[in-house]
This record gives C-alpha cells, sequence and structure tokens, in this order.
C-alpha cells in the first residue's frame, strides 16, 4: 500500500564522504518509476503528480510532469515513444481496494518541448474491493526476444497478476485473461536477461518512515508468464523471493526496483529508501550498481572514497608511478641459519618522504610522470587516494572523482590516448567516472580524453600491454578494461 509524501527539505549540508552516498539537489520521492532517458537528461515519476528530472544523473530537480496523479507509475521507451502506466488508486488508498492500472503516451518526457503531450489515459486493469488483487502498483516489460509488452500489478492484498499488453496501443490484448505469479509482495517489476525473466517485488511493509521494513525480493522463471522461483526452488506464488536489496546503513525501506543498462556490462537499479535517515526521515532515490552473480542480480557497491590500490583485471598487476623502484633495506640471514624462536621486530612500510625526491628524475619538462602498471609491493608510489569532487557535476548516481598518489597532489590525468600523473588543476581530464561493472570489477573513464573533447561516454583506463596502461574504447568482454580496486588499511 502506498501513501504520497510531498516534502521539501532545506538547509541541508552533506559532508563530501556522504555525497559519495547521497543524490545531490532534492531526491525526495516516493514508489520512483524506472529511470528513463530523454534528449540527454533523465527522468523518474513517483505516486502523486510529476516526478523528477536530471540534467547529469547526480543532481536532480522536482518538475518532471505526469498528469493523473495516482500511485506508483512506470515508465518504459517503446520505438520513438514514451508509455507511462500507474494507479488512479486503490492499495488501501482512500479507504477502498477498488482501484484502476491505465497507460498513456507522450513523444517525450520535457515538459519543455513542442512536442510534449499526453495522450487520454486507457485502462489495462481493474480491481473490485472484494477482489483478491490490487489494480496498482505497475511493472511494464517489453519483451526482447518477443517484442509482446507485459504488465505486473497487485499488493500485499491479494495476488500479483501478469497481463498482456499491445505495444502499438498500450491497451490490453483483446481477450488476455490475467495470470497470478506471485504473493507476498508489491510494487513488481520485470525484466529479461540471458534466458531468464526476472519478477522484482518487494516485501515488506511501507508507509512507516524509519519503522518501514520494505526489501527487495526476486524469482525468475523460463517463461514470462512462470513460474517464477527462488534460489532455493519456492515458487513466489507460495511466498518466495530471493533478497536483491534490504535496509543498509542510514537508508530504511528499500522499495520500487527499477533497472536502468548503460551499456554491455554496466547497469544501475534504482529505487527508494522509504526512510533515509541523514535526510530527516524522507523518501528519497536511490541509484546502486546492479551486479549479476550466477544469474542473480545483486545490489552492487557504493563507492567510497578513501585509499586505494589499483589492479588489473588482465593480470592482475597494480597501477603505479613510473618510477624507479626504491628497495627496502632489511637485516637478513640464510634461511638455513634462521633461529625462529628469537622474537623477530616489526619491519616498517616504505614511506612516501623515503622515496618522493627519488621521483623527480622520471619528471618530464612539465612535471609529468607516466603512469604504469607493475607488480604490486605496498610501495608509496602504489597507493592512490580517490576522493570525490563535488564541484565536478556528476554522472548516472554518483559524482566524478579524482586519483591521486597518497599523500600528493600527483593525479591520475588523461592525455590523449594515454595517461599520466600531474599536479591536480581540477580540469576534466584528471575527473574520472567509477562505476562498478555486472561482474564485480571497475571501470575507470576519464571525464574527458582532452581539454577540447567532448564529454567521454565510451574511452575508459586499459591495462593494453602486462606493464602499459592506456586510454580504450570500453569492451566488457575484454579483462584489459576492467579493474579491480581494494581499500588500504595501515598501508596495507
Amino acid at each position: 500500500m502506498k501513501t504520497i509524501i510531498i516534502s521539501i527539505l532545506a538547509g541541508m549540508s552533506l559532508s563530501v564522504s556522504a555525497q559519495g552516498l547521497h543524490l545531490a539537489g532534492e531526491p525526495f520521492i516516493h514508489d520512483p518509476s524506472t529511470i528513463a532517458e530523454c534528449d540527454g537528461k533523465y527522468y523518474t515519476f513517483g505516486t502523486g503528480e510529476g516526478g523528477l528530472w536530471s540534467a547529469d544523473g547526480w543532481t536532480w530537480n522536482r518538475g518532471a510532469v505526469r498528469p493523473g496523479r495516482g500511485a506508483a507509475p512506470d515508465v518504459l521507451k517503446i520505438g520513438d515513444r514514451y508509455l507511462v502506466a500507474y494507479s488512479t488508486t486503490g492499495g488501501g488508498l482512500g479507504g477502498t481496494h477498488k482501484g484502476t492500472v491505465v497507460t498513456m503516451w507522450n513523444k517525450t518526457l520535457d515538459p519543455n518541448s513542442p512536442d510534449f503531450k499526453y495522450t487520454e489515459p486507457v485502462v489495462v486493469a481493474e480491481s473490485a474491493d472484494d477482489e483478491d488483487c490490487d489494480a496498482i502498483d505497475a511493472g511494464l516489460l517489453l519483451d526482447p526476444t518477443t517484442g509482446r509488452l507485459w504488465c505486473s500489478y497487485g499488493t500485499y492484498f491479494g495476488f500479483i497478476r501478469l497481463v498482456e499488453l499491445d505495444p502499438k496501443t498500450g491497451k490490453r490484448m483483446e481477450g488476455n485473461e490475467a495470470l497470478n505469479v506471485a504473493i507476498d509482495c508489491e510494487a513488481t517489476d520485470l525484466l529479461y536477461r540471458n534466458g531468464w525473466y526476472y519478477l522484482l517485488g518487494t516485501h515488506g511493509t511501507c508507509c512507516d518512515g524509519v519503522n518501514s521494513t520494505y526489501n527487495i525480493v526476486v524469482g525468475r522463471s523460463r517463461k514470462v508468464t512462470g513460474p517464477y522461483v527462488d534460489n532455493v526452488g519456492r515458487d513466489m506464488l507460495h511466498g518466495g523471493g530471493k533478497m536483491v536489496v534490504c535496509a543498509e546503513g542510514r537508508g530504511v525501506g528499500a522499495g520500487h526496483f527499477g533497472r536502468y543498462i548503460e551499456t554491455d556490462g554496466v547497469e544501475k537499479m534504482s529505487f527508494h529508501w522509504e526512510a533515509d535517515m541523514d535526510r530527516g526521515g524522507y523518501s528519497t532515490l536511490v541509484i546502486r550498481p546492479l551486479i549479476w552473480k550466477n544469474d542473480w542480480p545483486v545490489v552492487g557497491n557504493m563507492f567510497k572514497e578513501g585509499n586505494y590500490s589499483i589492479f588489473s583485471e588482465r593480470r592482475g598487476y597494480a597501477l603505479e608511478l613510473g618510477v624507479d623502484f626504491v628497495r627496502l633495506e632489511q637485516e637478513r640471514s640464510a634461511w638455513w641459519r634462521m633461529d625462529t624462536t628469537l622474537m623477530r621486530k616489526q619491519l616498517p612500510y616504505q614511506k612516501l618522504e623515503d622515496v618522493k625526491d627519488t621521483w623527480k628524475q622520471a619528471e618530464d619538462a612539465n612535471g609529468n610522470i607516466p603512469a604504469r602498471v607493475g607488480d604490486f609491493m605496498m610501495r608509496p608510489h602504489q597507493k592512490w587516494t580517490i576522493a570525490a569532487v563535488p564541484e565536478s557535476e556528476g554522472y548516472l548516481g554518483s559524482l566524478y572523482y579524482k586519483i591521486v598518489i597518497e599523500g600528493t597532489d600527483r593525479a591520475l590525468t588523461a592525455k590523449g590516448n594515454d595517461v599520466s600523473t600531474s599536479a591536480f588543476r581540477g580540469d576534466d581530464t584528471q575527473l574520472w567516472r567509477i562505476e562498478q561493472c555486472t561482474d564485480g570489477t571497475y571501470r575507470i573513464m576519464p571525464k574527458r580524453v582532452a581539454a577540447d573533447a567532448p564529454v567521454n561516454k565510451t574511452i575508459v583506463l586499459a591495462s593494453v600491454s602486462d606493464s602499459t596502461p592506456a586510454l580504450a574504447p570500453f569492451d566488457m568482454n575484454n579483462d584489459n578494461c576492467k579493474w579491480n580496486l581494494k581499500l588500504l588499511f595501515n598501508g596495507k
């Protein structure tokens, strides 16, 4: 069941580390739809009239337009048009379970476009007060294998049901009978991947602020009509569902899953927190990486600032400053003479101040030092501090980051097809997009490959050989393009 929450939270200031976890602007929304892109902007709609839009995917603003008010919409682009589904009532709103799911079309989601005009809503599902299903919480899927259009709907009040719609008109297919596919959930969404159909539902209680128990679960099937079964073989019609995301950190009540595919190998999931404890307990939009493990969806990690070692997936070698190796001194004896009964003192790590002056011999005339890939030895030239740059704007779900050698301002810098290091100036060639891929590795992408180049959408940091990093087009099937980031503790 849903409630309408319309709130403005002013005067909120967040630390840089918190900004790495929270979308900027006014991301306050309840029951967000799947995020849709239109003419370079992002849109999501919620319960109540309207929704949010963003120019970069990081800072969200009020102003998306969806007439009809109602509850829990979804949006899907089909061809060159956008289909929007929402519920006029139901779910116990207004004291009734009587409701309808309706659909309508628009050529654009931009309310400032001359083509912006919604068609009249068409009823595709209904429920009566004494029916064992609520006509609310629509979720849309255009089957990429057949071109058929499906809509799931329903709440805890009864069954989750599935109906087929006409992808040309948005109307219900004539003669189509609704199928029961799940119970004990609501706010469902459908998706297809690798021969599997997935039904994601929101389990638990909503609309109780920090006491809401909402969490997102999933079952899968080889057929869109089910049965949808979880990882232990339990049918969602019998209450099954594998956990995808639940409360964590300062966020309570994860609900209303949506999938956004950026490119092959990079996906995002959207949902809301019923209560964001860092934002007064208001319901807020969340965007996280979407990971796939053994063909099951898993919520990815929000990237956090810190000190890291960066390893190439290609071979496991570490990204480092291209400087000469400085040896550590150690008292040694032949292994056959070692007295292992004696207490041995701990050896210190190599310190930055012990080696940084030796780096000058690697600088070019402009003070730049190339980047390299090499054996990881826990040395200062292999330790990177990654920090968000709030003034840099952002991308879908995150800020851009600077990547500097720990303890210095020497920053990783895009330079045409190459990567180098130079003093951090804050320009776009020194800002990096860090996104978790669907297999859990990361792609590291410069905002621009040159100062006069457009914003980069395809070029990433790549390990083109065992020792040479460069910039190259992203290919999810090529380990050269993927990296693993290990948070450093106590210099390790």
